[in-house]
């Protein structure tokens, strides 16, 4: 048993401990769903947007190639008998080939979207966290617990749409570039 799992219940009671104590000072509380605040915000919005762009050639390419390689095979099937053996193995080796490249892009495509999906998505997330910690400032909130932990909770409670709000406020999303 890992030690993680051990002082889990020893954290759950210290946690019950302490919030008991709180409660009696009438602890104001929060919902959020910091993922929904992050993904709805106009900045991720934009940022994907702008991805989306910026691969869209890439996307094409691989399209191409895919279609390429369908009329190899289509080729290679309807020609069946009627081809050399030569040519047959030039198709093959052109099909083959065009996979390998298209398999290759492909990769390299969902390496790069990954990486920079990942590095927008961490970055709003970071800013977003300031703005909830602002946000509860401004209220008076003394926690706000995200909603995927969280069992049960008044709709009243939730915060996402002010996040996003008090988010995009503060984090502006950029104009896309004007199309010349």
């Amino acid at each position: 048993m890992s030690l993680r799992l051990a002082l889990r219940p020893l954290a759950v009671c210290s946690a019950l401990f302490v919030f008991g104590h709180v409660a009696a000072a009438q602890t104001k509380v929060a919902v959020i769903n910091l993922q929904k605040a992050v993904l709805e915000s106009a900045e991720i919005k934009a940022a994907s947007a702008a991805m989306e762009a910026r691969y869209k050639p890439r996307v094409t390419q691989i399209e191409t190639l895919d279609k390429e390689i369908a009329a190899i095979a289509q080729n290679l099937q309807s020609n069946a008998g009627k081809l050399t053996a030569q040519a047959e193995s030039d198709l093959n080796a052109q099909g083959t080939k065009k996979q390998r490249d298209v398999q290759r892009l492909r990769d390299d495509l969902q390496a790069d979207v990954d990486r920079d999906r990942n590095e927008i998505l961490q970055k709003a997330s970071v800013k977003m966290g300031d703005v909830v910690k602002k946000l509860a400032e401004e209220k008076g909130l003394d926690v706000v617990v995200d909603m995927p932990y969280t069992v049960f909770a008044k709709p009243a409670l939730d915060i996402t749409t002010d996040a996003i709000a008090a988010y995009d406020k503060a984090y502006p999303a950029a104009a896309p570039p004007a199309k010349k």
